[in-house]
């Protein structure tokens, strides 16, 4: 495809990125800015902000500064009136990995994924920017350079990693073919390994989210009547409770990651000083959010038997590399050229790779909700990639480093080299004879048919005998 069509596709690509994420914060506010505010709204705060939402969505923390009027209408102590919020709603930084993931792969496709990435980047970079530069907010700012950056490295990263995935995969030529065919061709199952670690720390990673917004959803469902009640205590009318709606709709995602660190063991935390995992709960005071009625209040032992799910999540990783790298070993060859290093590596690659994963969206979904012990949310980072590190590993360590089966038969390989090559067959292929022999005793005697070739030469014409054929006289 020509590059300045790569080009214009990837700009539309990042145009759309940009406006679905404000279009999702710019709906609902307006909704509430007719409904809840009427006559009295101040339509020129509507677009800071709409983009501080969507800034806040795209991992950027917003340094918040409430005026006076609101501390003394409110009564709040004057020394929370400044405070960092930095808890994400991962709904948005969603949207926009799909999109650059999506221009990646189309640029890789259309045979330029350098210019459609790069383009792309630009172009998301420069919406950000006059985002960020024409939405300065007096209540929630944030440097511009960090209003510009991460939401660009957020964009940019998924581009580039789903545009090489797809150049390793799908691409005839290029740099990326030319190093995929030179791993490729190493001996010993090592070709197979950067392919088979990728596509199983995805199954790992898509496993453990899957895994979290399980959890959530029964979480959710066993104690709705706490949620409700929380939605009754706000007493917000029509439009607060459709805005305050939207808004947990959008943390679902980040509730999902809260979710699989509960799952793999560490937990998370609702607050300073707070824990919420399997093996023990203490919650205290929660904020009377009413997706936090979903927190139980106490947990039960029983619960740290979910860590086994990680380590399934593993086992199924192992089991899709093992069946990629088991045929470099399937070929007759003694066990010492079995890749028993190939298939340690990618055990540990996995578990490597997929504790990253699960580090950088802990500290994505984590962050701090306001001032004093609400500055804590979320799992932390560390101890999430650790336990998840230990537990895949032991799940994919099962399936690859476990012995393989040899398949049985007296002397099959080196009876065929010996038939091929000309050498001696082997004891093994003279027992196997024997034993085949013995199986049809009247082997030796058996008379060969009139249609079946015999070593021996036909006997010449004028050499055949005849016997003169006696026939019965009558009396």
């Amino acid at each position: 495809m020509n590059r300045l069509i790569v080009a214009l596709l990837a700009t539309v690509d990042a145009a759309l990125a940009v406006a679905v994420g404000l279009a999702a914060t710019l709906a609902p506010l307006t909704l509430l800015w007719v409904f809840g505010f009427g006559g009295a709204a101040d339509w020129g705060a509507i677009w800071p902000a709409g983009v501080s939402v969507w800034q806040l969505g795209n991992l950027v923390p917003l340094a918040v500064e409430l005026p006076p009027e609101y501390l003394a209408a409110t009564g709040i102590d004057g020394q929370a009136a400044s405070f960092v919020l930095s808890l994400s709603p991962l709904a948005f930084a969603g949207f926009t990995v799909i999109f650059a993931a999506r221009s990646g792969v189309r640029a890789s496709r259309a045979e330029a994924w350098l210019t459609g990435v790069v383009t792309a980047t630009v172009v998301f970079a420069a919406l950000a920017t006059g985002a960020a530069l024409t939405a300065q907010n007096a209540i929630a700012t944030a440097p511009t350079w960090q209003a510009v950056l991460v939401p660009t490295l957020l964009f940019a990263v998924p581009a580039v990693v789903a545009a090489l995935i797809t150049e390793w995969r799908e691409a005839g030529g290029g740099g990326v073919a030319r190093l995929r065919d030179r791993v490729e061709g190493a001996p010993d199952g090592w070709g197979d390994v950067p392919g088979v670690v990728v596509r199983g720390s995805a199954v790992v990673v898509t496993g453990l989210i899957g895994l979290g917004a399980a959890v959530t959803a029964v979480a959710l469902f066993t104690r709705a009547g706490h949620v409700v009640a929380l939605f009754q205590a706000g007493n917000v009318d029509a439009a607060g409770a459709t805005v305050l709606t939207l808004v947990q709709l959008a943390y679902l995602p980040t509730l999902a990651v809260w979710g699989f660190a509960f799952v793999a063991g560490p937990g998370f935390a609702v607050g300073e000083g707070t824990a919420v995992s399997p093996a023990a709960t203490q919650v205290g005071v929660v904020p009377g959010i009413p997706l936090l009625g979903a927190v139980p209040d106490s947990t039960t032992s029983w619960l740290l038997l979910l860590a086994l799910a990680p380590v399934a999540l593993g086992a199924l990783a192992g089991w899709i590399a093992r069946s990629r790298l088991v045929h470099a070993g399937d070929s007759g060859a003694p066990a010492a050229d079995d890749p028993i290093g190939a298939r340690l590596v990618t055990a540990a690659a996995i578990a490597v790779l997929s504790a990253s994963a699960a580090a950088l969206l802990a500290f994505a979904a984590s962050g701090s909700l306001g001032p004093g012990r609400l500055s804590t949310f979320g799992p932390e980072p560390g101890p999430v990639a650790l336990a998840v590190a230990f537990e895949v590993f032991v799940g994919a360590a099962i399936l690859l480093l476990s012995p393989r089966g040899r398949r049985s038969g007296i002397g099959t390989s080196r009876t065929a080299t010996a038939a091929t090559g000309g050498e001696p067959a082997s004891v093994d292929a003279r027992l196997s004879g024997l034993i085949r022999g013995a199986a049809r005793p009247d082997a030796e005697e058996r008379h060969p048919s009139p249609f079946e070739a015999t070593d021996e030469p036909a006997p010449a014409a004028d050499e055949a005998r005849t016997e003169p054929i006696e026939l019965p006289q009558r009396d």
